[in-house]
């Protein structure tokens, strides 16, 4: 048989009110009271039921979070940043995925509806959230992760991917590559498209007589390695490859390297995220560091601002936002990094 909170109230003789209180951190609550109280729980293994504290107070205790794909490593960083994040407040998620089908995010984010006290959202395939965040929009706090909305009161948190790309290239030009390949996302990605934006911009500010070099790709090893065996096949190599992102950037180092390619002095190769496995590659791999776990922190604290949910937790409130900051950190983007690594400078060269 469980144990109920009246158990507990009748074990540590107090009222349920002050059980109530107690285990839900209240502070109007005397310490010797308090203490009694949680040492009973302690002793009885008393365990809320939350399907009865979310009738009572309205809420699940619950963040949803709906993303492209859960295969990869950016993905696991990203959750991982939320559920930190998530754990400091005494939250729960609850993770979908639409698996990179944008006719797939609807069905994802209407099953979300009257689960979750709010949504993180990552949609990169902006004419596909559209609607459907208007219409959860009024009634379900939003964040939308690298991605925009026109609907009022939705935030969203990006990375400013055309400012890093064209921190690649200029980066690669500096250093003295001259012939630099691109590799690269999914046409209909926003991320992809301001990546590929950022090369092309940078390339003809500084290389106005060179030409643009494109491959296709799709955000995975697979594509990589194709755009890599495309490559050494061509009449006339690249001297550098910039690929849109780190998986598709170790697709490539891998090909070339299969080939007896000598990675940087024949070719140099770099990426962008700065996902775990880019340093423990060989060569170590130069990219654009998103802090990815930190991207996903922040989405989930402006969320949590929102919802205006308290926690005693002493973490919580050390990185607590603000509801005066919102506003202004909803329209500041991430900032990557360059990170030189051996992948990224010709042999014998300096960073």
């Amino acid at each position: 048989m469980s144990v109920t909170i009246k158990d507990v109230a009748r074990a540590a003789q107090v009222s349920v009110a002050t059980v109530s209180r107690t285990l839900n951190g209240h502070g109007n609550v005397a310490e010797d009271v308090r203490r009694r109280v949680l040492a009973v729980a302690n002793d009885l293994r008393y365990t809320p039921h939350a399907a009865a504290r979310s009738l009572s107070s309205r809420r699940t205790q619950t963040l949803g979070v709906v993303l492209p794909d859960l295969h990869g490593e950016f993905f696991s960083e990203l959750v991982r940043g939320v559920d930190q994040v998530a754990r400091e407040h005494r939250l729960h998620l609850l993770v979908s995925s639409y698996h990179g089908r944008p006719d797939e995010q609807v069905a994802a984010l209407r099953a979300m509806r009257g689960r979750v006290d709010g949504l993180l959202v990552m949609s990169p395939y902006a004419a596909a959230h559209a609607s459907i965040v208007e219409e959860l929009a009024p009634a379900l706090p939003i964040v939308l992760i690298n991605a925009q909305s026109d609907a009022p009161d939705v935030l969203s948190l990006s990375v400013d991917n055309y400012g890093g790309a064209q921190a690649m290239v200029e980066y690669l030009i500096a250093s003295g590559h001259r012939r630099i390949a691109f590799i690269a996302g999914p046409e209909d990605n926003f991320d992809a498209h301001e990546r590929l934006r950022g090369y092309r911009e940078a390339l003809a500010r500084l290389l106005p007589d060179a030409s643009e070099w494109v491959l296709p790709g799709a955000f995975d090893e697979a594509s990589g390695h194709a755009a890599g065996q495309a490559l050494l096949s061509a009449a006339q190599r690249p001297d550098a490859v910039f690929a849109a992102n780190d998986m598709m950037a170790l697709g490539c180092l891998f090909s070339l390297v299969q080939a007896g390619l000598n990675v940087p002095g024949d070719i140099a190769v770099t990426g962008f995220d700065d996902i775990p496995l880019a340093r423990y590659v060989h060569p170590t791999l130069t990219t654009m560091r998103v802090n990815i776990a930190q991207l996903g922190a922040r989405a989930a604290r402006l969320l949590i601002t929102r919802l205006g949910v308290d926690s005693n937790a002493p973490d919580a409130q050390q990185h607590e936002v603000r509801e005066d900051e919102v506003k202004q950190r909803r329209s500041e983007p991430l900032r990557p990094e360059l990170i030189v690594r051996e992948s990224g400078v010709r042999r014998g060269g300096g960073a």
